[in-house]
């Protein structure tokens, strides 16, 4: 059947809006269909392989558990969006969302501390939770041995989405408002023209349209590839089973209500647990990834009304049985009635995709999202479609935020595995995988693994963390009275107290810091200035040697980057960058004439951070170029040579010294690191690695894009509206900033009083006993013996104010400080 209302008003009303295509009629389908309706846009065709509601796909069986707590702020608002949307939603057959509250327990020490870790997010994120001991866990679910537990983490709103029911609720939304329904429909073809996307051509023929949304859940991998774009995701099997009656649940549900005891995860053993009457469903994620071949799964299920479920594996579900008896003994007297291996969508980092395919305008990407998550994700990507960015900041699901080695086969199989794996695992926030490392490295890499380097990984790329060669410098800080805080635990763990030694001989001699995964990228043609002046805040019409530092904002005004640009010549211009996201911007916006090319150039280049105050006693005997203050000022770059070697040197420094960052092609790296290496022996010279340069940077107040601002923050909210010229021409979110108003909350810098305090990010910010923002990053700072965050506050609370952070559990009593924190008069960087 197809499911259509519209009337000649609406169709003649709208008979100029874009025609919108998605393909999938599962939960994100459905929600996006309601949030794209509901914002005026109602040619909207919704197309799926199989009956509506109860598509085939993951919707079909997915066990609906909507807990809202996460370490991403975005994928916490997109859940609790969902649970609120949910809960209003209203079919004839009884609720799309039930909220039973969710129940964490830990049966183990490292887990009952991870629990305080998500206290921590929930309030950082506005989510009502509770920390409790193992008898009030055991009062809210009596199944409970209280016995095998150490406490649990209790969220009131968390609680159940039936999903095929808040699916077709959303979608008779859409319907009341124009949108049209299509089952049974095979997309066989993505249509279009050039690089603009026409239509679909399905089992049952061609449908026009402007707009292509792949909604298709683990197909969508195969309906990319039609269009030359890889979607990272692999279907993964993953176990749910329910038990026969339990004797304690009889009688404690209507059938209406079907549940009424919080949601339950055991993550110790990588299980949870709901009620389906007087019956419970378990889930396990424990056993080993089962990667789903697709082509084998197309042909198996041609005929099949449920391809996403496939056939029980008893053994690999044996051990939850015996761990979920021994945590609710009364399924001791129960077993297994129903079961099956249901398949979902596991990618390399754990989130969601979403976007625009860059070569192919209109066929856009919403893949990757599970229940929790749906209608938040929905709720952008309709204010992504109809406005031009979404309202929250979705740099962790952009479809384009993996380098180029994350997008092989082998990559995606891989990490996708892994992320199954560890889906309730402690994650460290520095704890990197083990496979795959290595891909990208500089030129100095063996220089740095012969000094001890402890890698952390970024963007495919080796970056040192600290040297175990600069353990002396430590001792020698000891030795004269330095004192070096303790850590222990958690916050321990990928670190090292080396790091402090390195800040401290940075600020008091000279580091050589290897900047070569600073993302950099040529801008060149005649046209090069005149889109960077679109693109970007600052003034770049400036002479060649002019560096500047400029922000890229969304047309909403939020900082979608921030970029470092160098003129090098009239039309040539070196872009330092955050990622492959703004390298995706960038070329969204490249003029068609061809006045304008655009290159990644960092792999085939490198670069060294020259910082201290011994710095140009270093560098200057090894080039003929004046590199005095007066003839080099800050700001400014420099074509020269240091030796034989061909540089670009960058006077800019985001540890808050003199020096420079230092830039060669590849070929010349390592020749570059002796020769660097070799005249800063007599100066006392070191390298340093990320853990230093965090807390140096910090301590200058530098802002770290991705971490301490997103496109929710205005420059103005991330106090670096300084980096805005409002007097030029027009650029890209302009008009946004001129309708701006003060901001409610900006980005500041905080100390603690006890230098031993130590905090990773995310963690609450209370003010007056209310939680009122959260921290962002946070390092210690050697030159002043504290510890300095950055964190988001209402803009009423000023320097001076105190403010107390939680960090697992334990309040921490912090000052406000004016910025920067060290050196304001920026005396030590124009030396």
């Amino acid at each position: 059947m197809h499911i259509k209302l519209r009337n000649a008003q609406q169709a003649e009303a709208h008979v100029a809006q874009p025609k919108v295509v998605i393909i999938g009629a599962g939960i994100v389908g459905t929600s996006l269909a309601d949030e794209i309706t509901q914002r005026g846009w109602t040619d909207v065709v919704v197309v799926d392989r199989g009956p509506l509601f109860a598509t085939g796909g993951s919707t079909s069986h997915a066990p609906g558990l909507v807990f809202q707590t996460n370490p991403s702020k975005t994928m916490s608002e997109f859940a609790r969006y969902t649970a609120e949307k949910f809960l209003a939603l209203e079919h004839p057959d009884g609720w799309c969302f039930n909220p039973v509250g969710g129940l964490e327990v830990a049966t183990t020490p490292e887990r009952w501390t991870d629990l305080h870790r998500k206290a921590g997010w929930a309030r950082s994120w506005g989510i009502e939770g509770r920390l409790l001991d193992p008898g009030e866990c055991a009062r809210l679910h009596p199944l409970l041995d209280a016995d095998r537990i150490l406490g649990g983490f209790h969220t009131l709103t968390d609680g159940l989405a039936k999903a095929l029911r808040a699916a077709e609720a959303q979608a008779k939304r859409a319907i009341s408002r124009g949108a049209e329904f299509r089952p049974h429909q095979d997309v066989v073809e993505i249509l279009h023209s050039g690089s603009r996307v026409t239509g679909v051509r399905t089992t049952d023929g061609v449908i026009d349209a402007d707009i292509v949304v792949c909604a298709a859940g683990f197909w969508g991998a195969q309906l990319g590839k039609q269009v030359g774009l890889t979607i990272p995701l692999v279907p993964m099997a993953h176990q749910y089973a329910r038990t026969g009656q339990i004797a304690e649940l009889v009688g404690r549900n209507s059938e209406l209500a079907e549940a009424g005891l919080p949601i339950l995860r055991h993550q110790d053993q990588d299980l949870y647990f709901r009620e389906h009457g007087d019956r419970i469903g378990i889930g396990y994620y424990g056993h080993k990834p089962m990667p789903v071949d697709m082509s084998t799964l197309l042909i198996d299920s041609a005929n099949e009304q449920m391809p996403s479920m496939l056939p029980f594996t008893d053994e690999d579900f044996a051990p939850a049985w015996l761990e979920s008896a021994k945590l609710l003994p009364a399924l001791g007297d129960s077993k297994i009635e129903e079961a099956f291996n249901g398949i979902f969508s596991f990618t390399p980092d754990g989130m969601s995709i979403m976007g625009e395919h860059r070569d192919l305008s209109g066929f856009w990407v919403s893949e990757a999202v599970w229940v929790t998550h749906s209608a938040g994700v929905a709720k952008a990507m309709a204010e992504w479609i109809t406005e031009g960015a979404p309202h929250t900041d979705v740099h962790e699901c952009d479809l384009y935020r993996f380098e180029k080695p994350a997008l092989s086969d082998e990559f995606i199989l891989k990490t996708s595995s892994q992320a199954f794996v560890e889906v309730y695992d402690i994650i460290h926030p520095h704890q990197y995988r083990n496979d795959l490392r290595g891909l990208r490295t500089s030129p100095f890499y063996r220089r740095e693994q012969e000094l001890g380097a402890f890698f952390f990984e970024g963007g495919c790329w080796e970056r040192p963390a600290y040297y175990e060669a600069n353990a002396p410098l430590l001792q020698q800080l000891v030795d004269r009275g330095v004192e070096i805080p303790h850590r222990e635990g958690w916050s321990a763990r990928f670190y090292s107290p080396i790091a402090i030694a390195e800040a401290i001989w940075t600020r008091e001699h000279v580091a050589m810091f290897d900047m070569t995964p600073l993302t950099r990228y040529e801008v060149a043609g005649p046209g090069a200035l005149a889109l960077l002046q679109r693109l970007t805040t600052n003034n770049l019409d400036k002479s060649v040697g002019s560096v500047t530092y400029t922000l890229m904002l969304d047309e909403n005004g939020g900082v979608r980057s921030d970029l470092t640009v160098a003129r090098l010549e009239p039309a040539l211009f070196q872009v330092g960058a955050n990622g492959p996201l703004d390298f995706d911007w960038i070329s969204r916006q490249l003029p068609d004439d061809g006045s304008v090319t655009l290159r990644d150039i960092t792999g085939s280049t490198c670069c060294i951070g020259v910082w201290g105050p011994a710095a140009r006693d270093v560098v200057q005997p090894l080039t003929a170029a004046d590199i005095s203050h007066d003839k080099f000022k800050y700001f400014r770059a420099l074509q020269t040579y240091l030796g034989p070697i061909p540089v670009t040197m960058m006077r800019v420094s985001y540890v808050g010294e003199l020096g420079w960052e230092i830039y060669t092609t590849a070929e010349y790296g390592a020749a570059l690191w002796d020769l660097l290496w070799a005249a800063g022996q007599e100066h006392n010279v070191v390298a340093a690695g990320r853990i230093a340069f965090n807390s140096l940077r910090i301590e200058k107040g530098y802002r770290s894009w991705g971490t301490d601002m997103t496109t929710e923050h205005t420059p103005a909210a991330a106090g670096i509206d300084f980096a805005v010229r409002m007097a030029k021409g027009d650029f890209i979110g302009k008009a946004a900033l001129e309708s701006a108003g003060a901001p409610e909350k900006v980005l500041r810098s905080i100390v603690f009083d006890d230098p031993a305090t130590v905090v990773l990010g995310k963690e609450p910010v209370s003010v007056h006993g209310g939680t009122a923002g959260y921290v962002t990053s946070a390092g210690y700072s050697p030159t002043i013996g504290a510890t300095i965050a950055y964190a988001w506050l209402p803009a009423a609370v000023e320097p001076g104010d105190d403010v107390f952070v939680d960090f697992l559990g334990t309040s921490h009593r912090a000052v406000v400080h004016t910025e920067p924190v060290v050196d304001p008069e920026m005396a030590r960087i124009r030396r």
